[in-house]
This record gives C-alpha cells, structure tokens and sequence, in this order.
C-alpha cells in the first residue's frame, strides 16, 4: 500500500525497491517468511503536497532494508538517487537544492549517484564544505554507507509477525 499523494513514478520507486528487496533477502538477513506474510504500507508524509520522481529510490530501499533487517539508518546521512531492478544507482536532477536542503537540515554525510560527481560543481562552496559527499554506483554502497554499524537492534521496530512500523 502507498499513500500521501505520490505520484506515478516515486509509486514506481516503492515497487521498484521491494523488488530488490526481495531478491537479496538472504544477503541482507531478511527473513523470508516474515517478508511474505507482511503487508507493507509505504507513506509518505505531508499527503496534501503532491511529490513525484525517482530521486528518493535509494531513500525507500534503505529504509525497508533498514526495516527488515532491524538495523537503524544513521541520523546525520541524506541520500538521493533512482535505483534499478539490478541495484545501480542512477543519476538525478536538482543536485545542488537538494544539497542545500541537507545543509540547512543538519546533515553531515550526503549519498549521491556516482554519475551525479560532475554536478558537485554547482553546489555552493559553503555546502561542499560543510557536507560530505559519497559517491556511489550501487545500493550495497548506499548500506554500507547509510546503516548502523555497531548492530544495534532497531529499537523503534514493533509489532507482530505481520506489522512492522518505522518510526518517522
């Protein structure tokens, strides 16, 4: 289930994400009973404002990934870029805003698409100062990247064997 107003294509990057989920349950330590006996509802928040693209598709796998295999995504990461049924990370618009965005967010460690480098040159100074940016070709970086590495258990992960919430 998808809702808060998304559109088309950010619907497309849910499904796309699931998809690859799906395929690497066992790399990742989902289990797979749990995943298929699970309805998954994806929302996305502020449901009056319309969104749309496939900028947030290493956002969406990351958090199921997180989700699944109970370990938390590190607060002080952003990420943007498309993802494909294979796991590449593809290249998106709007690079420098969306720095800027992490900027005034607090955000320390940026994830973007390798073939996105070239556009670091629009970024302001200040930004590429303050930020760190990761290049990356494919969502085993973004993991690596993004997830908790000390293995702490998800603490916000509740439920039974067929609920699982995020906390937001």
């Amino acid at each position: 289930i998808l809702t808060g107003h998304i559109g088309e294509v950010m619907k497309e990057s849910v499904q796309a994400a699931l998809s690859l989920l799906r395929s690497r349950e066992g790399q990742l330590g989902v289990n797979p009973e749990e995943f298929r006996e699970m309805d998954i509802h994806v929302h996305v928040p502020a449901g009056a404002v319309p969104k749309d693209g496939p900028s947030a598709g290493i956002a969406m796998f990351t958090a199921l990934a997180s989700l699944f295999s109970n370990t938390p995504v590190r607060p002080d990461v952003a990420m943007t870029g498309e993802i494909s049924l294979r796991g590449l990370v593809l290249p998106i618009g709007g690079l420098k805003e969306k720095s800027l965005a992490a900027m005034r967010a607090g955000i320390s460690t940026v994830i973007i698409p390798k073939l996105n480098e070239k556009d670091l040159f629009d970024v302001p100074e200040e930004a590429k100062q303050k930020l760190k940016f990761v290049p990356v070709e494919n969502v085993d970086e973004v993991l690596a990247v993004a997830l908790e590495k000390n293995g702490a258990t998800q603490q916000q992960a509740t439920g039974s064997a067929s609920t699982k919430t995020m906390a937001e």
